[in-house]
């Protein structure tokens, strides 16, 4: 059954005259027809205000790695609610969380809180060009670093022809000031020889290399480990601050993030998503000589609700589970066999594929060789992706339509989500197949 939208579009007719485009957030905004509103939702399931159930496999962009309404997880975020509310002091549990954080990640030092992916880069941002006395940065193309200005460029490889030349580097969106571009050099994922061509001509000015290892708004597209390992070299060698945006894959794809998994470490490293199971707080950390900078009269950073004394809660509950249990295990088996799945699936259809990143948080690409950098993707078929997409949206199996968004894994996908999740992409793949066979 398909599903139907009738409240949801009535709603987005009412909420656009108080809210721009009818959303919180702009990436929720999926148009006047299929712009969603969810009532409620419940371990891997989402249902929307029109009744429809989803499996969800978007999980908030990541944030929710044990499932929705986790018992313990939000009865500890209770137990927060009755300090009493933000109180404009610090409080003993910052240190506990903190304390967990750098048992966690090694190079986890100190640790400071912010309440959002932004925050805690735009913070290590400006503690990176103090360390460094630079200001300029270096950013990948292909990866995303929250809504500061400072970080909203973005390489528009859809204009580029087979994937060949160079792409155009632009502002994402209006209103960001055009001199800000000057304080940013871009580079391929895995081009070595390009970041150190960067680094040989303005090395005197960069301070910071900001780098998703896993771009998580690129389909997980992924750095190789000897890459990381010369980035690591070059930024020791030119005086360069190396952070490490682990917002989505901090706590999710290994208890050390992607520096435990890749055994490279950065300076710096900012973590979002999954830190709190869907509460709202971020954090960085990194090597104490940079960190203790941050003071009255020093690096600036704070913020009225940072660790807050509710969220602070819901990750200190969090992280407890996911250091102490071997629920990051389950939740990447879980994962493998969904692509196991999906590609035999695939095969039987002769449809060329590949995954990417780590199968908690793994992509898609309709491509016949693992991606490497950005550009790749725009070699893929993802308007095959796109459209199949769509159709699992329909079905009640919500993924992004848009390739460069990972399918999430959480502790609360399940046998029974997971067979009916195969039984619909293979439903949903040749019905799209048939439509463009006619086309």
């Amino acid at each position: 059954m398909r599903r139907s939208l009738t409240r949801s579009n009535l709603h987005f007719k009412n909420a656009i005259r108080r809210l721009p485009a009818g959303v919180a957030s702009n990436f929720r905004c999926w148009g006047e027809e299929l712009t969603v509103y969810a009532a409620r939702a419940k371990g891997a399931r989402l249902w929307d205000i029109d009744g429809n159930e989803y499996i969800d496999y978007r999980l908030g962009y990541g944030p929710t790695i044990l499932g929705y309404a986790h018992p313990e997880v939000d009865a500890a975020a209770r137990e927060g609610i009755e300090m009493g509310g933000i109180m404009a002091l610090s409080t003993e549990r910052e240190f506990a969380v903190a304390d967990r954080i750098a048992k966690m990640v090694g190079v986890a030092d100190l640790v400071r809180f912010a309440c959002s992916g932004t925050e805690a880069v735009m913070a290590a941002l400006r503690l990176a060009r103090a360390y460094a006395g630079k200001t300029h940065h270096i950013m990948v193309e292909g990866g995303f670093h929250g809504l500061s200005d400072g970080v909203l460029w973005q390489a528009k490889v859809e204009h580029m022809e087979d994937g060949t030349g160079e792409p155009e580097y632009a502002a994402e969106g209006t209103g960001i000031p055009g001199m800000l571009q000057d304080y940013v050099h871009y580079v391929p994922l895995n081009d070595s020889d390009a970041l150190e061509e960067v680094l040989r001509e303005y090395g005197n000015k960069i301070g910071a290399f900001l780098i998703e290892p896993i771009l998580g708004n690129a389909g997980s597209i992924t750095a190789e480990i000897d890459y990381l390992k010369k980035a690591r070299a070059l930024c020791d060698e030119h005086g360069v601050v190396l952070i490490f945006d682990e917002v989505k894959t901090g706590f999710r794809v290994a208890r050390g993030g992607v520096q435990e998994l890749m055994g490279v470490e950065a300076d710096l490293c900012t973590f979002a998503k999954a830190i709190g199971n869907g509460y709202p707080i971020s954090a960085f950390a990194g090597r104490e000589e940079i960190m203790r900078l941050i003071k009255p009269g020093g690096v600036a950073q704070g913020g009225t609700y940072a660790a807050h004394p509710v969220p602070l809660a819901a990750a200190d509950k969090t992280l407890q589970i996911l250091d102490e249990t071997d629920t990051l295990e389950k939740i990447a088996a879980h994962g493998t066999r969904l692509q196991e799945g999906m590609t035999q699936i695939l095969s039987r259809r002769s449809v060329p594929h590949v995954f990417t990143g780590h199968p908690s948080m793994g992509g898609l690409f309709f491509l016949e060789e693992v991606p490497t950098n950005y550009r790749d993707w725009a070699t893929s078929d993802y308007t095959l992706y796109n459209e199949l997409a769509l159709e699992l949206n329909d079905m009640g199996i919500l993924c992004e339509p848009d390739s460069r968004e990972p399918w999430f894994i959480s502790a609360a996908h399940d046998d029974a989500t997971l067979t009916e999740t195969l039984e619909k992409f293979e439903t949903a793949l040749d019905i799209v197949l048939d439509r463009q066979a006619k086309a």
